[in-house]
């Protein structure tokens, strides 16, 4: 009975913890994330020296112009996965309509573009690079504002899958997540002025872990559930 009692404790814990927040701490939250943020960044290296190569070997320094299509590509992609991550941690705390919508579409909107340009833009100027400063929201709003608006549908749609359909989600978006960010991130870099890149590499992989890490974390757990909480009513049962 004892035995039975305190596996019984186990899976009332594992039930009471969300699939998307495992801890109580932003420093926890980091260090959870932190080893899909390496692998990401290390792996988006690889994907963008085999489109150095490539785009040399083909149009001389064209892999410019390649890296600034799939830049576009990527950050579309990316506001689309974080609109879902915001909504699902915000529905485990809170059923407002009106703030789901106010939450999914404003942490995603700030945080994709601090994490696909801002933070990018920075790391460029600081090591005195000439960076041109590109803002998606404002130069291809029409194209934005779908990826968002389907994402925001996706969380909604997901939020209301049973509990093991959602603990599949949670490892499989997690990484996928970091993983387009750090695509989006690095070819930020390429397209707008870091053109060698590959010539401080351990500086973009340093920088770039950075970038991707703060903005994903504080956009996919932090923020929705703050807000979840103490803004929009109570947790949901």
């Amino acid at each position: 009975m004892k035995h039975d009692h305190h596996h019984s404790d186990i899976e009332n814990g594992h039930k009471d913890h969300g699939v998307l927040e495992h801890h109580h701490t932003i420093w926890e939250e980091i260090l959870c994330h932190l080893p899909f943020a390496i692998f990401s960044v290390a792996l988006s290296m690889v994907f963008l020296s085999l489109l150095s190569i490539g785009g040399e070997a083909h149009h001389g320094h064209g892999h410019h112009s390649i890296a600034y299509k799939l830049f576009h590509n990527f950050h579309y992609l990316h506001l689309l996965f974080a609109g879902t991550g915001t909504i699902l941690m915000f529905r485990k705390y809170s059923k407002s309509t009106l703030g789901g919508i106010a939450v999914g579409f404003c942490v995603p909107a700030i945080f994709c573009t601090l994490s696909d340009a801002i933070l990018p833009y920075l790391g460029g100027r600081f090591i005195d690079l000439s960076m041109h400063f590109h803002w998606c929201f404002l130069k291809h709003l029409d194209t934005v504002l779908p990826f968002l608006i389907v994402g925001i549908i996706n969380g909604w749609v997901m939020s209301g899958h049973e509990r093991s359909r959602q603990v599949f989600y949670s490892v499989s978006f997690h990484f996928f997540h970091i993983f387009i960010s750090s695509m989006a991130s690095i070819l930020y870099l390429v397209s707008f002025g870091f053109h060698d890149w590959w010539t401080r590499m351990g500086f973009v992989f340093l920088y770039m872990i950075v970038v991707v890490l703060i903005p994903c974390t504080l956009a996919d757990v932090v923020i929705p559930a703050l807000f979840g909480k103490a803004k929009f009513g109570k947790a949901k049962k």
